[in-house]
């Protein structure tokens, strides 16, 4: 166990990433173990989570703080009084400050419910619904200063039903981003990730080549 990269892990909701990962990591699929959640909600079942799993888990409020910066700093202190490697976010309903970003340089990541650079901030799925688009999906990147535009690690399509609702769809992009943030944390572990301007490179990695998904089917 000990040589398990260590993550640090943000919610603010139902955590439902979180317990994807503590699955995988439980069931030795990946060299990464999660050693402390944080949540800015009381009321966030990632707390619960975390406990039945022996992680500690900890509501840090940002009402307490006069600034994000503020609450940044005090995020950084509790993740390194945890040894945390890689910071985590899943539903993590905050605006990120440099103040953490220099804490973990190019060791955060997020997951998204779209494929970026479309449909970013809240409510993606809504949002893709809304524009017809015909395929959406996930994207785990690395967290900058922006929303939703850091380097792209993984994308994950999901075609885009006729009779789709905003829960149906985003309950089959939900099964796709228990796969991505895994895959992606992985490969992190493995130290197969460099960041190059705005492309993430990944070692050892075999292309899709020509293959493709489309939606509706296109014959050849």
């Amino acid at each position: 166990m000990g040589m398990k990269l260590k993550i640090g892990l943000l919610a603010s909701g139902n955590g439902s990433n979180l317990q994807a990962i503590i699955d995988r990591s439980e069931q030795g699929l990946l060299d990464a173990r999660v050693v402390c959640v944080v949540t800015n909600r009381a009321d966030a079942f990632a707390l619960e989570r975390a406990r039945r799993h022996g992680i500690p888990a900890i509501h840090l409020s940002h009402r307490d703080f006069s600034s994000r910066e503020e609450y940044d700093a005090s995020l950084v202190k509790l993740l390194r009084e945890h040894g945390v490697q890689l910071v985590v976010l899943a539903g993590f309903m905050r605006i990120i400050t440099r103040v953490l970003l220099e804490a973990f340089p190019a060791a955060v990541m997020n997951i998204h419910p779209a494929l970026l650079p479309s449909f970013p901030g809240l409510d993606a799925q809504r949002q893709a619904l809304e524009h017809g688009a015909k395929l959406a999906g996930c994207t785990v990147h690395f967290v900058d200063e922006g929303t939703d535009t850091g380097p792209i690690i993984i994308q994950s399509a999901v075609p885009i039903l006729p009779d789709d609702t905003v829960e149906s769809l985003s309950h089959r992009i939900l099964l796709r981003e228990h796969q991505s943030y895994s895959r992606a944390i992985q490969l992190y572990a493995l130290g197969r990730l460099a960041i190059q301007g705005r492309r993430v490179i990944i070692t050892g990695e075999h292309a899709l080549g020509e293959s493709s998904l489309s939606n509706p089917a296109v014959s050849q």
